[in-house]
């Protein structure tokens, strides 16, 4: 992880992800790239419209300052911090300084059961989930010091979870971290016999071509499966895959994703398939 970019809007919560941002570029020699998104309408940023390019011009200024005071933090001493503002939409703007500066990780905060606020209110959250082309780390409370030694992946182990599994995998062995698989079983119509499950998993971990366990949990939710297995084995983080355009994969199917990455008090991380 050489490079990880943290959008943020000066609040408390992006602050958090700029702290475990740090822990991170500490312990592995990583730049960080700090984007502040000030998502200026059409007629702000005109050219052909002198007032209103002036307005454009005062913000970004006004966004530069509040950078310099923002970044001014012991933290963040020995860190190479390059500060970047952008004017157009979060998700075009942030994979494309992903693919720019060959990122390997976004980091982002969360108020929990509020979601995802200020510069990815609402649906944006999730489009960033979705769509990122990089592991995306959503982190709600502060964590001195954030190390991941025990790391919790879970899915429905089909196979088009296998590349993230992949990813997740590449991930874990760089942070030096136990990884941890679970399947959580629920009741109603996606509930599996132990042989079956086990079949679907045997299957899966062929084709990834490793050995490890896998835990079958169950729950009456995949949601509260997760954070309570998660909970359970004192995770340090928490894994997941995410199905680009078409939104959260069946095992994470309609907000799940969002709703443990909300509710839960261990970090999230997302993969997109």
């Amino acid at each position: 992880m050489k490079k990880i970019i943290v959008p943020v809007d000066f609040s408390e919560q992006s602050e958090i992800a700029l702290k475990t941002a740090a822990s991170i570029a500490k312990k592995y020699k990583s730049e960080i790239y700090v984007l502040h998104m000030l998502e200026l309408s059409e007629a702000l940023i005109s050219v052909n419209e002198q007032v209103h390019y002036e307005q454009a011009v005062f913000m970004v200024k006004l966004a530069e300052k509040r950078f310099a005071e923002f970044l001014d933090k012991p933290y963040l001493k020995a860190i190479n911090v390059t500060p970047i503002v952008k004017h157009h939409k979060v998700f075009s703007e942030v994979n494309a300084i992903v693919e720019k500066h060959n990122a390997d990780l976004i980091v982002m905060g969360s108020h929990g059961t509020d979601g995802i606020k200020e510069i990815f209110v609402g649906s944006n959250a999730e489009k960033m989930v979705r769509n990122a082309n990089v592991p995306v780390l959503v982190i709600k409370d502060e964590i001195p010091g954030f190390e991941v030694q025990r790391f919790i992946f879970a899915c429905d182990f089909r196979e088009e979870n296998l590349e993230a599994f992949q990813r997740a995998k590449v991930l874990a062995d760089k942070l030096d971290a136990e990884m941890i698989l679970v399947y959580v079983n629920t009741p109603g119509d996606n509930f599996l016999s132990t042989t079956d499950a086990f079949k679907r998993i045997n299957k899966f971990l062929h084709l990834a071509k490793v050995s490890l366990e896998v835990e079958i949990f169950n729950d009456y939710s995949v949601e509260q499966g997760i954070i309570s297995f998660g909970e359970g084995r004192n995770a340090d983080l928490i894994g997941m895959p995410t199905h680009g355009r078409k939104g959260l994969t069946h095992f994470l199917m309609g907000s799940i994703g969002e709703d443990v990455a909300n509710h839960s008090k261990i970090p999230v991380i997302t993969f997109k398939i």
